[in-house]
């Protein structure tokens, strides 16, 4: 695994922010169901953090590749919670952030309290990261959680922040027969499930409320949100009250596969640890050393593989589409949004014919006759096409990407994303559940044309992470370097109103900006659109655009794309 000094160099500094703002003075200390935590008080944020604190058993040995156990055992000594846990073993760039701090043993969470509201039942704010299904961590300090509690303490609104770590790629989405015979899928998807449960059994020993939890996630985290709220078939479990999606939700996420369509990758990892010829494959797989079996994960006998839910009958009964639209989900306040280019991050790059793009629309399923009718419904029209030209700077320059790059960019943005959002906030003004929508067009990556606003962009603004913590490195970018104060402004209402919708789950009570954020509706459908270029930073929009596109998108969701 790539592990650059310059990176580490940037994790040791982030460390060293942290240790700095805390105190060990009247260390805090919470008594857990199966034992007592010290955690740490910071002097900077006025919070008391507690962190590493684990929520099952180690998925380890015998317990690898299985659905996570609850803990089992109790504690009588005080132990530490004063450092993050490793990260879930994963392979990416959000990994190389924090220095590859990764280990199997990793399912853990934290939580950030403000202080003096030990017994005040407040409510919980409950993030889970994205990366795909195969990277991430709670320990990147773009998640840092303090930012966002302290605007919760201002605004007088405070609430409890938790962020959680899940398994991830083949460790925590490994799929196949093998894998729906031992009842072990979308396990990572479990442990988001089991972290909500420790939560439910324990946040008031922090001075939190188990009946106003809200889960809360970006892209694949968002995703994991989703599947929480169709999980078994749309079971209220009473495990959260709200929820918020950035970027991702229960519809139109990666393509569902059958148990046979997953099983030559399944295969793959089998044979190239030598248990392919095992008379149980998986519990030989279960066998393998470590380090042996993530050189493996981490070699291109992977490629290709699709990290993410699966139905599997249980977790996953059908598909989240489908249970969507049959109103088979908790029906809980939901605030969710797309930002405005999300299509650059995904798009394929080097399309520069129509037959081309016609080739990369059937490559996800669509036939030649739906191909045709989604080019005519997305022209090689680039001023219709995504990113738009921002007011005052010069068109995007694409040649690099492709002469149909905007064209490209607008579908499968749509695909991905823009569809999705739409389908679900229709599907919940349709069951009567309160959705909130919005639209984040905010640029962060030094006006570049080609890119607009992307995904994963407004996570900086939604945290008030206005210091760049985390950023400024070969990974990611600062979003606030060199911006105007207008952005600044808008991570701050972004963030409250994040905060109100925790609290309230309503978002207008953040006592910042004056925009009402309008509920969705069937009848008068409206996103509220952040925007750092405009008067007063947001401003609500008819949720019109590319509706033709889009409508012929959702309604091929499942049945052309099964997504």
């Amino acid at each position: 695994m790539f592990q650059s000094s310059a990176l580490v160099q940037i994790a040791a500094l982030s460390a060293a922010i942290f240790i700095s703002s805390t105190s060990a003075q009247d260390a805090p200390i919470v008594k857990v169901l199966n034992g007592t935590y010290s955690g740490l008080h910071s002097d900077a944020y006025d919070q008391d953090f507690f962190l590493g604190i684990p929520f099952a058993q180690p998925p380890t040995g015998d317990l690898r590749f299985r659905p996570p156990r609850s803990l089992n055992a109790s504690f009588t000594e005080t132990r530490n919670a004063t450092e993050y846990s490793p990260e879930c073993i994963g392979y990416g760039s959000d990994d190389w952030v924090l220095g590859n701090i990764v280990s199997e043993d990793c399912l853990t969470l934290n939580v950030i309290r403000p202080s003096g509201f030990n017994n005040t039942n407040l409510p919980v704010g409950v993030w889970i990261y994205g990366g795909g299904n195969y990277e991430g961590g709670s320990r990147d300090p773009r998640y840092n959680l303090s930012y966002i509690v302290q605007q919760s303490v201002y605004s007088r609104s405070p609430f409890i922040g938790v962020s959680i770590n899940y398994r991830l790629q083949a460790w925590g989405f490994l799929f196949g027969q093998e894998i729906m015979d031992a009842g072990a899928a979308n396990m990572g998807n479990r442990d988001q499930r089991l972290a909500l449960h420790w939560i439910q059994e324990n946040i008031a020993a922090f001075g939190g409320d188990p009946v106003k939890v809200t889960i809360w996630g970006e892209s694949a985290g968002a995703s994991g949100v989703g599947m929480q709220l169709v999980a078994y078939g749309g079971r209220d479990d009473k495990l959260f009250r709200a929820a918020i999606a950035e970027s991702g939700g229960p519809t139109g996420g990666s393509r569902y596969l059958t148990p046979a369509q997953w099983q030559p990758y399944y295969d793959k990892i089998a044979n190239a640890t030598n248990c392919s010829s095992a008379a149980d494959s998986l519990d030989c797989l279960r066998k393998v050393p470590t380090n042996v079996l993530n050189n493996v994960l981490n070699s291109s006998v992977t490629t290709g593989a699709s990290w993410g839910p699966q139905i599997d009958g249980d977790f996953l009964q059908e598909s989240g589409t489908t249970q969507v639209l049959e109103g088979k989900f908790v029906k809980v306040p939901f605030l969710m949004g797309r930002n405005h280019d999300e299509g650059t991050s995904f798009a394929t790059k080097g399309i520069n014919t129509t037959e081309q793009f016609l080739a990369d629309v059937m490559s996800a399923g669509p036939d030649n006759a739906t191909a045709m009718t989604i080019a005519a419904l997305y022209p090689d029209i680039p001023t219709i096409g995504i990113p738009g030209t921002l007011v005052g700077r010069p068109p995007p320059s694409q040649a690099s990407l492709g002469v149909q790059w905007k064209r490209s960019a607008a579908y499968t943005g749509d695909l991905r994303q823009h569809a999705p959002r739409r389908l679900t906030t229709q599907a919940w003004a349709k069951y009567n559940a309160t959705a909130y929508s919005y639209h984040f067009n905010v640029w962060t990556n030094g006006f570049d044309a080609t890119l607009g606003s992307n995904h994963f962009t407004e996570v900086a603004f939604v945290f008030n992470n206005i210091y760049g913590n985390g950023y400024n490195n070969s990974v990611a970018a600062d979003p606030f370097e060199n911006k105007p104060e207008t952005y600044v402004q808008v991570a701050k209402m972004m963030s409250r109103m994040w905060v109100s919708f925790i609290v309230d789950m309503d978002p207008n009570n953040a006592g910042y900006g004056c925009v009402e954020w309008p509920k969705y509706t069937l009848y008068n459908p409206r996103n509220i659109v952040f925007d750092a270029n405009v008067t007063n930073l947001a401003y609500v929009e008819p949720d019109t655009y590319r509706a033709e596109g889009i409508a012929y998108i959702s309604d091929r969701l499942n049945t052309v794309y099964g997504r």
